[in-house]
């Protein structure tokens, strides 16, 4: 009987350990981005339509920083969304619209939360879930 209650201490302790190691023990630092941090992921970047490339433009303005120019992701600082996570089955058009009118609580990565994006409208919102989808697409995503 002694010989299982041990067993059962350690199994905790050992379950104990894990979770505060995959949880951690705070919330992360975010490290500066800079031109040269490179995207956590490969991207094909295709021919891109009107619409496309005007998502570019403002994605490189308001989600580069974190996201990569690419939306590769940058490690620190924000996840790829070139990411079969973010197929559009998952989450869709208006989790990103929503996204960055409110902000997000973190759910799938370990990067903190993501504060809204001020400034940037419905219309150029649209133009940058087109050019993500058009990089998910010729990434394999759909």
């Amino acid at each position: 009987m002694r010989l299982v209650i041990l067993g059962l201490v350690a199994v905790i302790v050992v379950a104990g350990v894990a979770a505060v190691s995959w949880l951690g023990t705070g919330p992360r630092t975010q490290i500066a981005a800079t031109s040269d941090t490179p995207e956590m992921v490969e991207v094909y970047v295709p021919d891109l339509g009107p619409m496309a490339a005007t998502g570019r433009s403002v994605f490189a303005e308001n989600c580069a920083a974190c996201h990569g120019p690419n939306a590769g992701g940058r490690d620190g600082l924000g996840p790829p969304l070139v990411h079969r996570i973010y197929e559009p089955g998952h989450h869709g058009d208006m989790a990103f619209l929503m996204a960055a009118r409110q902000g997000v609580r973190a759910h799938h990565w370990r990067f903190g939360d993501m504060a809204p994006v001020p400034g940037v409208s419905v219309e150029e919102m649209t133009a940058v879930i087109a050019y993500v989808r058009r990089l998910q697409r010729a990434n394999g995503i759909y």
